[in-house]
């Protein structure tokens, strides 16, 4: 009895162990800062590769900006606007806003491919910089716990159990993605590999009958020259 309890828990730790490792391979998720300038209204971007029916959650905002006249004169911070826009890998409109200095979005992915979230400040805002936190959350990462926990009417144990389960279900199906993207590849590589033979045996024999064209022309040359 004692053999078969270590054995299980030795069983539940090495799951652990898979889980936090899987993990720790997944997307980064959580808080960047993108400096942006004003002066140049320039953009800055955010990709991320994201496959579908995943959770997407961000929440975004503008940090106050002190420029030297506000240094110089005391006065208090200023918070600039910018404008966001995220869009999906064919380029649809998920999220766009104008002269917000706070918001978020949240979406349910439906394409696979590189999610874009582009920031930029709005003209005749000054010459600092303006600083934007960005807090993105994916997958599991973007859960709300605590309301699954209200909602199910879970807790402790269970609901540790209940947050391995979606990693694990989360570990499956990024390994089948990677299985997928490797087939893929390796279907790709084998089609470039039979399209190179080819062309290299057309190659050789357009180089074959360019070779006997000339040799036949230079013959008929000599014979016709008497030259042999």
């Amino acid at each position: 009895m004692l053999l078969e309890l270590q054995v299980k828990v030795k069983a539940i730790v090495l799951l652990l162990f898979f889980c936090f490792f899987f993990l720790s391979l997944s997307p980064p998720c959580g808080a960047i800062w993108i400096t942006l300038q004003a002066k140049a209204t320039s953009t800055k971007c955010v990709s991320e590769e994201i496959q579908s029916n995943i959770i997407v959650l961000a929440n975004y905002f503008v940090v106050a900006a002190v420029g030297a006249a506000d240094l110089h004169h005391r006065s208090p911070p200023r918070n600039p606007t910018i404008s966001v826009k995220v869009t999906s890998p064919y380029g649809n409109n998920l999220h766009f806003k104008e002269n917000a200095t706070i918001g978020k979005f949240a979406f349910t992915t439906t394409e696979t491919g590189s999610y874009l979230a582009c920031f930029w400040v709005a003209e005749n805002q000054g010459n600092e910089e303006v600083q934007v936190n960005l807090d993105w959350k994916i997958g599991i990462a973007a859960t709300e716990w605590e309301t699954v926990a209200k909602k199910e009417k879970i807790e402790g144990v269970e609901l540790e159990l209940r947050k391995l389960e979606e990693a694990v279900v989360t570990i499956h199906e990024n390994l089948l993605n990677l299985k997928n993207r490797e087939s893929n590849m390796r279907g790709v590589s084998e089609r470039t590999n039979a399209r190179v033979a080819w062309l290299s045996i057309m190659s050789l024999g357009i180089c074959i009958v360019v070779s006997a064209l000339q040799f036949w022309h230079l013959k008929r040359y000599f014979v016709k020259k008497k030259l042999i």
